[in-house]
């Protein structure tokens, strides 16, 4: 193994403890493009400057044997021991540092398409979206739903399905992009969003709810009141907690676009600029969402999450959502 893959190595283990322990937020798709990139490079180099060597160098040693067994026959020696052919595959084996590097790279490049481009998958982290989503709950998002985004950079290069109201979403969270969010769209640009006591708003039209039976958290053993709620195609489910006052934990704050926000006693009034759009979880009384932090920007959108691919701690969740 050569330094420069050494350090390679190295720099990649470093990275990885500091990203465990917690010293720093790792950005996962960065460091599998960089895998992808440095791993092509070994399998390019594998193909043609390191296998060509051991070729080569293969071959030099059955062609030296073979002229050493003709020099002997001629002095009369007919029986000579060598195991060339042991030799020979040991000259031509990759070397372990080559199967980690370049032998890996087509598994990775697949791994970097399907996620960047196809299906990522994500873990529900909080109960923000109980009781559509849960904690524990592996979901899969649809990376090409609202078009297709370049890497690592995220810029839209081809146009697809416009986002909807109603649609969950999985955006990078404007206060730190580093994060993933995921939320429920509620408004999209040009809509004048209000949360006022404890009911939705959208262009000054109340959404239908339906109260259904309580929602039972096995986690915490309480009872929520639970609603179905209609938003524009979508009929989901929410949580609300009466006992709590409308503008629980709200205040005005400092965001871009902020200006477009009016908080009152009563809740909240908000006009989604451009480009922009406005997200709540489904837990309403228990979400940090765009009524505390503002719009999320068009760029920031990660894809539509539509399946729960599993929870280990209940089989039974397996399955699509809206």
């Amino acid at each position: 193994m050569g330094p420069l893959t050494g350090i390679l190595y190295g720099l990649l283990a470093f990275y990885g403890a500091g990203w465990y322990l917690g010293k720093w937020n790792g950005n996962f798709s960065l460091l599998l493009f960089i895998l992808t990139v440095v791993t092509m490079g070994y399998w390019l180099a594998e193909r043609f400057v390191f296998l060509p060597r051991r070729l080569s160098a293969a071959a030099a040693l059955t062609r030296q044997d073979g002229e050493r067994r003709a020099e002997l026959a001629r002095q009369g020696i007919d029986k000579v021991d060598s195991d060339v052919d042991s030799a020979r595959q040991r000259i031509l084996a990759q070397p372990w540092w080559l199967d980690w590097t370049a032998g890996l790279f087509p598994v990775i490049l697949m791994v970097f398409v399907l996620r960047s481009f196809l299906f990522e998958p994500f873990k529900i982290p909080s109960g923000s979206m109980i009781p559509t989503l849960e904690i524990g709950d592996l979901i899969l998002v649809n990376k090409f739903h609202y078009g297709v985004r370049l890497p690592v950079i995220n810029k839209k290069i081809i146009e697809n399905n416009e986002v909807r109201r109603g649609d969950v979403m999985v955006f990078r969270y404007p206060v730190d992009p580093s994060i993933d969010f995921i939320k429920r769209v509620v408004g999209v640009p040009g809509d004048e969003v209000a949360y006022i006591n404890q009911k939705l708003y959208i262009n000054g039209k109340m959404l239908a709810l339906e109260q259904l039976e309580d929602y039972y958290d096995e986690d915490r053993r309480t009872y929520s009141r639970q609603f179905r709620e209609q938003l524009g195609e979508v009929g989901h489910r929410i949580l609300v907690d009466p006992s709590l006052p409308s503008s629980y934990g709200m205040r005005a704050r400092s965001f871009p676009g902020s200006e477009n926000c009016r908080y009152t006693a009563e809740g909240v009034t908000c006009k989604v600029p451009a480009g922009h759009y406005f997200m709540m979880g489904d837990n309403r009384d228990n979400s940090e969402d765009s009524r505390f932090w503002g719009f999320v920007p068009d760029e920031n959108i990660v894809g539509r999450a539509f399946f729960v691919w599993m929870n280990f701690g209940s089989i039974k969740r397996i399955g699509p959502f809206h």
